[in-house]
């Protein structure tokens, strides 16, 4: 995926390799550009669309998981970020951007139903609970600052990303369709950064399978799963990708990069918070130099090459093999039930609290995440004092 990542630019239908589309996605994450032939890429939904998992109060809760290195050889997800990482808050709203995000609202308020395809004169149906929880405040903010603030661009996007996640058939990608991609750990996701985001490690040298449409929906069911850990008030990711005894065979192709990344920079705005790639072979390089034209400013920004990610990344929750002091051993049959176990159960109490809220679209997702002191949308008009 890396190398597909360094082939940045449009996307084709055949990329494969999530690995090495670190890179891509990296840069393409916050890439505003539409193409208009997006409707094939990926969007930042924080839940599989009709896949929320029921919950009860009867249900035994996960098992207790680990906090650090502090608790020996790792085999599963962490439990939760170190106390001292904290998400960076993001400054209020202006007037003016209030007004637009009001506006937004307003608009996507009003959709009753969607395409099932992105074909011309496709057939349209109601939109699902889902999809209607997918579109929170922190979402359609998202889209707002990757179209500059455009109501009009960010409701077009928006409604393409949901028809996307219908005609990609996200819910058709479980955690056992997916499973034999991740066998060898070829992604791990393990551990947050200094603010809090979800480290997503990529690791192009355990590729185990031939080029397939299923390389890239393992990629992002994996984003997916990165989204259902962050904690409340952080909405993007760190990418850790680590190069070390990848071969030139388990490069992704051009046409590989490009796919992912329309997906990617499409239906994920906004979503990256860091990208740091280390142990870069040359012809890696190669690709990088060729697509950084392609990486806007700020997301080359985001980008750190062979930097000390123990500056990024608390060393307690970093693996060894990436400067840290996490002893970790991928077995898939441990590591990859108690991923899924994990989200599903914090995709359930975000369905439960949202349901509990009324159901409102323009919801926090602060509040659907259970974080301190946050209330739901209903709660707080409750409270807003009436002038005059």
């Amino acid at each position: 995926m890396a190398t597909e990542v360094a082939n940045n630019g449009d996307i084709a239908h055949d990329v494969h390799d999530p690995e090495k589309t670190a890179a891509e996605l990296a840069d393409g994450i916050d890439q505003v550009k539409l193409d208009d032939k997006a409707s094939s890429g990926v969007d930042d939904s924080p839940l599989p669309t009709e896949k929320i998992p029921p919950t009860s109060s009867s249900s035994p809760p996960p098992p207790a998981l680990p906090k650090s290195s502090a608790d020996g050889l790792i085999k599963t997800p962490l439990a939760a970020p170190l106390e001292t990482s904290k998400p960076v808050s993001r400054p209020p709203l202006t007037s003016e951007q209030e007004t637009k995000y009001a506006t937004l609202l307003e608009k996507v308020s009003a959709w009753t139903e969607i395409p099932e395809t992105s074909a011309r004169g496709a057939p349209t149906s109601p939109l699902t609970d889902s999809e209607y929880m997918f579109l929170t405040r922190d979402a359609l903010l998202r889209y707002l600052r990757a179209t500059t603030w455009d109501v009009a661009q960010a409701e077009t996007r928006l409604r393409n990303t949901l028809i996307w996640r219908r005609e990609y058939g996200l819910e058709k990608h479980t955690k056992d369709y997916i499973s034999i991609e991740n066998e060898t750990g070829k992604q791990v996701i393990l551990g947050w950064d200094n603010h809090g985001r979800t480290c997503q490690y990529l690791r192009p040298s355990k590729q185990n399978t031939e080029r397939s449409d299923r390389q890239i929906q393992h990629l992002v069911f994996m984003l997916e799963r990165a989204i259902d850990l962050m904690p409340p008030g952080q909405e993007t990711l760190a990418l850790l990708i680590n190069f070390a005894e990848t071969k030139s065979g388990q490069g992704a192709t051009i046409g590989q990069g490009r796919q992912t990344l329309n997906i990617l920079q499409n239906h994920y705005p906004e979503r990256l918070g860091r990208a740091l790639v280390t142990n870069v072979p040359f012809y890696i390089w190669g690709f990088f130099k060729l697509i950084t034209p392609f990486i806007d400013p700020l997301t080359r920004e985001k980008i750190k090459f062979n930097e000390d990610m123990g500056i990024h990344v608390p060393r307690e929750q970093l693996l060894k093999e990436s400067g840290g002091h996490v002893e970790f051993e991928y077995d898939h049959t441990v590591y990859w039930p108690a991923l899924n176990e994990l989200c599903e159960s914090n995709r359930a109490a975000a369905y439960e609290r949202w349901v509990k809220g009324g159901k409102r679209i323009g919801e926090f997702e602060g509040y659907l995440k259970g974080g301190e002191g946050e209330v739901s949308l209903s709660e707080t008009e409750k409270n807003v004092p009436i002038e005059g």
